[in-house]
């Protein structure tokens, strides 16, 4: 069996240098965020790149349920933090917790011109294929 995409490592090994040494602009796309059922349904995509001031909600771990805004999306460590996710240091200071994009989902996006031309994109690109595997 031949490789699929020939620019990507089936090696253990060099598929993890690739990710942890990853610039940021390829962590953005490696830190997207599925979206509700209602935004998949409205904008005909699944999943996104997050960005700070996004409404979330984590479904997965101890804080599943709690629902949110997007603070700071920390590339380098790959997670994100959200308003009121925090925990009580020692001397009872209150740290962010990171959370991993994956185990949330999107409720409310913070649009702007990019990111609606993004949505379209891949809108419009869905639209195409169905046609197409329809024809």
């Amino acid at each position: 069996m031949t490789k699929i995409n020939t620019s990507l490592h089936s090696s253990r090994r060099k598929s993890r240098k690739a990710h942890f040494q990853a610039p940021s602009s390829v962590r953005r796309v490696i830190m997207s965020a599925p979206l509700s059922k209602e935004l998949r349904e409205k904008h005909n995509v699944r999943s996104i790149p997050i960005r700070k001031d996004d409404e979330i909600t984590i479904v997965r771990g101890n804080n599943k349920g709690r629902t949110g805004k997007v603070i700071s999306v920390y590339r380098l460590k790959y997670v994100i933090h959200v308003e009121r996710v925090v925990r009580e240091k020692s001397n009872g200071q209150p740290v962010p917790l990171g959370i991993h994009p994956s185990k949330v989902q999107i409720v409310k996006l913070k649009g702007d011109k990019d990111r609606d031309n993004l949505l379209e994109r891949i809108s419009k690109g869905r639209a195409e294929k169905a046609e197409r595997s329809k024809a």
